[in-house]
């Protein structure tokens, strides 16, 4: 028997053991995972980098429309991580939906772990990455979910497609960064490299050779997704001469937005048409930071090549795209605030009109009093960051399996506060006492049906910037965002309750505010967090925890037979 037939053998009595595996309606598929270090030479230097099957980025996961996939991880790196779905519901499933501490304890170095992903109503492309500390650098890869069978895409069949997913590269170690920073109180190291499916390109050292090209045939039209993997940056993105035709954001279908670029923020994907019309050549794929805060970030360009199949003469010079500057937070608004929902016949949504729950939370930036000002922070203190003036702490041992099994002391408290705990002018002049915030593993409890309504109010405390806010176990309507503090009487009255997109990451406005809604019809344990991993380290998360409902349709299913254990990890 080889090592695929006996770890699927294994996995299997594992959750037969359980009591067989959940019905669903499409097909079932089966992933090796193995994890492993492997040397890529980058940007004139060759690292040893964790990888999933060795390749950067790791395979794709390809299903349809209602889909169940169960994936076996076999840990044969350093250290104890998880992995992530990003953006599929996994509906009752908290215990295969991956953040470390949050529902699992990592899956220790020399064993495996078999993650059952439970495909609903996502439909197009979503990604899967690593979910322990700064690991998803280099562990991550694109989710293709199509159509259905007997069903089709909302617009002409593509002749073909493309997956591209935008990277960070590091020269250092991304974990000794990470672990340094938080050490030290400071900032984390930036990247020195965007890339494009792994590649710098062109304009970095040592690259030219390996830059990604993708080719095409005139006349013919092609789904391109695209996937934001960056760490610390929001990305401006545009082919040169070819105009962007966007279909779909984080698996779910949008009115088609025509545009030269798109914003895409860590942790978002998108489905865009691209038809191969212009005269057959070379043009430049380009990718850029935008960053509209004062901090610091990399400000290089990843480049790949669409390059048109047959016979004519190599362009002396590339087209090169034009993209907005680093700052544009003009540019940025005017792509996001024409994306809304399709919302047809055959792709309906609903939007809850009856709110029960409502939560306004502050995304601050904050710092943390060190003794004799000896940290690498502002003013020799520590850098922080909160929602609600709560910066979170990860615990030891995983919420999930604390809360299911009744055993909560000591792991997390449930008086996360639905207001901040200070009112105070959020965009203008902050106050003092915001700068400091509180620290715990605070989790907010949630009955199963409530129509929830979170808005997200931008800060200028430390320093204000673009919030991309990532919630797991749901996708949720973005029913409005503004600019400034939001009013309570006033701001509601510009939502757009009609055709918001749905969704699983937005960006919260710099010195502005969003609004999200969504029925908690998803019982579980859910982690909200900003998708820019320093932000994340620092603390700006929390836990929503769903409650059982009263049937056993709106129950958590039970756990599989093994799970991680939460000590020696």
């Amino acid at each position: 028997m080889d090592f695929n037939q006996r770890s699927w053998v294994l996995a299997f009595l594992g959750f037969m053991f359980l009591g067989g595996i959940c019905k669903a309606d499409g097909a079932t598929h089966f992933y090796d995972f193995v994890l492993k270090e492997t040397n890529f030479t980058r940007l004139c230097s060759t690292k040893s980098i964790l990888t999933v099957n060795g390749s950067l980025p790791g395979p794709t996961i390809t299903v349809q429309k209602g889909d169940t996939a169960f994936i076996n991880v076999h840990n044969q790196g350093l250290y104890g991580l998880t992995i992530h779905w990003h953006g599929v519901k996994q509906p009752r499933n908290p215990w295969s939906d991956g953040p470390e501490n949050i529902t699992q304890c990592p899956i220790p170095a020399g064993t495996n772990f078999t993650y059952e992903i439970i495909f609903s109503t996502e439909e197009g492309t979503l990604w899967w990455h690593a979910h322990s500390d700064w690991s998803r650098a280099t562990v991550y890869g694109a989710i293709i979910i199509l159509p259905a069978a007997n069903t089709t895409y909302p617009f002409a069949t593509p002749d073909a497609q493309e997956t591209l997913i935008l990277g960070s590269w590091f020269k250092g170690d991304v974990m000794e960064i990470i672990k340094d920073a938080l050490a030290t109180r400071g900032e984390p190291n930036i990247s020195d490299a965007f890339t494009i499916n792994g590649q710098p390109g062109d304009l970095y050292s040592c690259s030219n050779e390996t830059t990604y090209r993708w080719l095409v045939d005139f006349g013919k039209t092609y789904l391109f997704r695209v996937i934001n993997a960056v760490m610390n940056e929001e990305q401006f993105f545009a082919i040169a001469g070819h105009n962007l035709i966007v279909v779909a954001q984080d698996a779910a279908y949008i009115k088609p937005i025509t545009t030269p670029y798109i914003m895409i923020t860590p942790g978002q994907t998108m489905d865009i048409l691209v038809t191969a019309n212009q005269t057959p050549s070379h043009y430049y794929i380009a990718s850029t930071s935008f960053v509209d805060g004062h901090v610091k970030f990399h400000n290089g360009i990843t480049t790949a090549i669409l390059e048109y199949n047959g016979n004519y003469r190599t362009p002396s010079t590339t087209p090169f795209p034009t993209l907005p500057d680093h700052d544009d937070d003009t540019a940025a608004e005017n792509f996001t605030k024409q994306v809304r929902a399709l919302a047809g016949e055959d792709h309906p949504i609903s939007v809850p009109l009856n709110i029960s729950t409502t939560m306004y939370i502050a995304v601050s930036i904050n710092k943390r009093i060190c003794a004799d000002s000896s940290c690498a922070g502002p003013y020799g203190n520590a850098l922080s960051a909160s929602l609600n003036n709560i910066s979170f702490q990860t615990p030891s041992n995983s919420i999930l399996q604390a809360y299911y099994g009744g055993n909560t002391n000591g792991v997390y408290s449930t008086n996360f506060p639905n207001i901040p705990p200070y009112f105070y002018n959020f965009t203008g002049d902050v106050a003092n006492n915001t700068l400091y915030p509180s620290f715990g593993t605070r989790v907010r409890m949630i009955n199963y049906g409530e129509g929830v309504e979170i808005v997200f109010q931008g800060t200028d405390i430390i320093e204000s910037m673009n919030h991309p806010l990532h919630l797991h176990g749901f996708s949720f309507y973005l029913v409005g965002t503004g600019s400034g503090n939001f009013n309570h009487t006033t701001s509601p009255t510009t939502y757009n309750l009609v055709d918001p997109p749905e969704v699983n990451t937005i960006g919260v406005p710099k010195k502005g505010w969003a609004a999200i809604r969504f029925v908690a019809d998803n019982p579980g344990v859910w982690f909200m967090h900003c998708h820019l991993e320093r932000h994340a380290s620092w603390g700006m998360d929390t836990v929503l925890i769903v409650r059982n409902g009263n049937t056993s349709e709106s129950t958590i299913r039970g756990p599989p037979a093994h799970m991680p254990p939460c000590s020696n990890c």
